[in-house]
């Protein structure tokens, strides 16, 4: 395996590193939004499964944000003057969506409302889709720049024909 395809996979690792724990946060926090800790009591937002989704992932995102900035891509800059902050909320919030559309259907179309299909929907099925968009979206659009490239580029030279020829 090459050079670049050892630090894509090294990437790969911290990002879902970082992820993972982002997740659990998350995933505890929702469960105990959604279902309280005591089964059969009624737990805060019981009714509200999709604000509670909002709220546990609004603090995972703080955290990946973090996370993803002090470790998982550390080795790139980004060109963004906030640091990439405004993209990053942009692009976790744009990919909310995906895990909130699987949840949505598995509740209102499949008229699941039990906790294993809640997290199936939610953080299987939803969150493999997020994640993999995210992935992308951060490396392309917010640290998309290596700070200390080990073969940095160098111009190729025109292959340009003079005119009088």
């Amino acid at each position: 395996m090459g050079n670049r395809w050892q630090r894509l996979v090294a990437e790969i690792a911290r990002f879902l590193t970082v992820g993972g724990i982002a997740t659990m946060v998350a995933l505890i926090l929702f469960n105990f939004l959604v279902h309280g800790f005591n089964p059969g009591s009624h737990a805060l937002l019981d009714d509200h499964v999709i604000w509670a989704y909002v709220i546990a992932n609004t603090v995972g995102m703080a955290i990946s944000y973090r996370g993803s900035r002090s470790f998982a891509f550390r080795h790139r800059s980004t060109s963004h003057p906030d640091g990439g902050r405004t993209a990053y909320v942009l692009i976790n919030v744009a990919t909310m969506t995906l895990p909130i559309a699987c949840l949505w259907f598995s509740r209102n179309v499949l008229d699941r409302t039990d906790p294993w299909s809640d997290n199936v929907a939610a953080n299987v099925v939803g969150l493999g889709l997020g994640m993999a968009a995210r992935f992308y979206l951060f490396r392309t659009f917010i640290f998309s720049t290596p700070i200390h490239p080990r073969h940095p580029r160098r111009p190729r030279p025109h292959n340009r024909v003079p005119a009088d020829h």
